[in-house]
């Protein structure tokens, strides 16, 4: 698939625009985040996994000062661009 394809079907979901947006605020860990979008840690693990691999997004652990990890999610930036040169290159890179 094209990284185009990959990056609309990434966002092609409410979740994972709604993820997005809460993110845009700054990096929040994971329980926290699924504290603010009312939802499961295992759905949102998924939902962000989608994201992270299409480029959207980036975690990493941080260590709390009682050697507790926490997995920390933030947007990366990003810009995209739908126009017919778009999507014919996306068409040639397949």
């Amino acid at each position: 698939m094209s990284r185009l394809s990959d990056q609309l079907g990434a966002i092609a979901s409410e979740q994972r625009m709604r993820i997005l947006a809460s993110l845009a605020a700054g990096a929040v860990h994971v329980s926290e985040l699924a504290r603010q979008l009312n939802m499961s840690r295992p759905l949102l693990y998924m939902h962000l996994a989608k994201l992270e691999e299409a480029g959207f997004i980036s975690g990493k652990l941080k260590l709390s000062d009682d050697g507790r990890a926490f997995k920390y999610f933030e947007i990366k930036p990003f810009n995209i661009i739908i126009d017919i040169n778009a999507i014919r290159s996306a068409i040639a890179s397949e």
